[in-house]
């Protein structure tokens, strides 16, 4: 594990938007023991609040939040203070919105449940740099998973929409829909 104290560049601000009650106190102590003063937020509005008060030098946002998407805070930060480095935190994964989320200014893009070192590694990683692979990354069933899980939520829970959506058997996503999350 890094030194993050001494790695760490002058301006140690932080703000942490996640709703996620549980999982936003962990990581913010986490990253006050890893040298930053943290800040944090559970909603896209006091995000916005708290870069417009005092703009941090990082962020990491929550992609999908109760009152919105999490970019706007990125892209709020980045307008404020172009050299502020954020990164997105997400349980729903794909292409297209990692893509959006570094048009908008994110550095890196991370699944949940990422560990305090991952998302470390990833705000202070050099430009152009890419940080060191996580330890224990999401399987692919389970990324196919979520995946699913995503299209059948965005679908309004209608099996048969997600199943015509995804070009699945109806039968055969109710048999996955119906099975436990693969580690």
């Amino acid at each position: 594990m890094m030194d993050a104290a001494t790695e760490l560049p002058g301006d140690r601000s932080l703000l942490i938007v996640e709703d996620d009650k549980a999982f936003l106190v962990r990581l913010a102590r986490a990253m006050e023991t890893r040298g930053f003063a943290v800040t944090t937020a559970e909603t896209v509005a006091d995000g916005l609040v708290q870069v417009e008060r005092s703009a941090p030098a990082f962020a990491v946002v929550d992609m999908r939040l109760g009152d919105g998407n999490g970019l706007d805070v990125i892209s709020a930060l980045k307008r404020r203070r172009p050299e502020a480095r954020g990164i997105v935190l997400t349980g729903y994964g794909n292409i297209a919105t990692a893509v959006n989320a570094v048009k908008l200014g994110a550095v890196d893009y991370l699944a949940k449940p990422a560990d305090a070192d991952d998302v470390v590694n990833a705000l202070l990683a050099l430009e152009g740099g890419k940080p060191e692979p996580p330890e224990n990354p999401m399987s692919a069933d389970r990324v196919r998973w979520e995946h699913i899980q995503r299209i059948y939520e965005l679908c309004g829970r209608n099996v048969s929409e997600t199943a015509r959506r995804l070009n699945m058997h109806r039968r055969t996503l109710q048999r996955i829909l119906a099975k436990r999350a693969p580690k």
